[in-house]
Formats: C-alpha cells, structure tokens, sequence
C-alpha cells in the first residue's frame, strides 16, 4: 500500500492510510475480540446489562435480608456498571475509518499502571451518526511507551491530531 503508516495497539495494528485508518486485529487477543466483539459493541453492552440486573437483583435480596454491607456493595457496582454502559453507547468498534468524516482526535495519556494510552477518533458514521472509536494502544508490558511515542509521531504526522 503506497504511503502506509503502522503502529501497535492492544490488539492488532493501526494502518494510517492518505484516505482511511484501518485496524486490523492481530494474535490471541485479537482473536478473541474479533470473536466476542466483532465489529459492534451491541453484543458486550448487552453482557453487561446482564451483569447490572443481576448486581441489582442481588442488592435487592441482599437488602430484603437486612445485609446492609452487601446492599450497598452491590449496588455501587450496579451503578457504576450502568453509568458505564450509558457512556459507551455512542462508541463503535469499526474497523475501517473514512479520515474525511474525521470530526475531531483526542490523545489521552495512560496513567502507568492504571490505565492504556488511546486516541479517540469523533467521527461520522455510514449513517451520518457522531461516534467515537476507541484506539487503545499496547500497554507497559509489551513496549507500550515506545509504540506510544511511534502512534503519536504517525497522527501528529498525518495531521489526525494537533496538539
């Protein structure tokens, strides 16, 4: 492919191309997520909706039992998985992103330990919709401050993001 830029993420590789970023998912992790995931995030949205009825249901029964501790516990985590739920259902797992309907790209720092390094790509959809993908970049263990500095220099190169 002429004029192709690559780098690492979690699981796979970004192709930074003159018309379109493509990712591509590569190894076991990738796999997996290709399998679990696919090209959507309906299917884990709805895995964790599951998971909030039934911290909810729990904390329901735990409370009808004066288990007040464990109430509150799972409650807390009811909530917290359903303000998660509410804040991802404008993320997409496309794989293919039109740099023309690019909006706006934000590079976020990882806090060592915590949390990955990502770009979060606004964009158009097919159906004219605002959403946001995710690019999560490979962590401590596999290089990650390298491979960061590698995507940053690409985006910055290729005038995605500004900083």
């Amino acid at each position: 492919m002429e004029n192709e830029k690559i780098f690492k993420t979690k699981t796979g590789f970004c192709h930074v191309l003159s018309d379109k970023i493509i990712l591509t998912r590569d190894g076991i992790i990738g796999n997996v997520s290709k399998i679990i995931v696919g090209n959507g995030i309906t299917k884990i949205l709805i895995i964790y909706s599951g998971i909030a009825i039934f911290l909810a249901y729990n904390a329901f029964t735990s409370f009808q039992n004066k288990e007040t501790v464990s109430a509150l516990f799972f409650s807390l985590l009811a909530v917290f998985l359903i303000y998660s739920i509410s804040k991802s259902l404008n993320n997409s797992a496309t794989p293919i992103i039109d740099r023309n309907k690019i909006k706006e790209a934000k590079f976020i720092n990882g806090k060592t330990g915590l949390t990955r390094s990502r770009f979060e790509i606004m964009f158009e959809d097919e159906n004219g919709k605002l959403k946001k993908r995710l690019i999560m970049l490979p962590g401590s263990l596999s290089d990650g401050s390298n491979e960061t500095e590698k995507a940053l220099e690409i985006m910055k190169s290729e005038r995605i993001i500004t900083l």
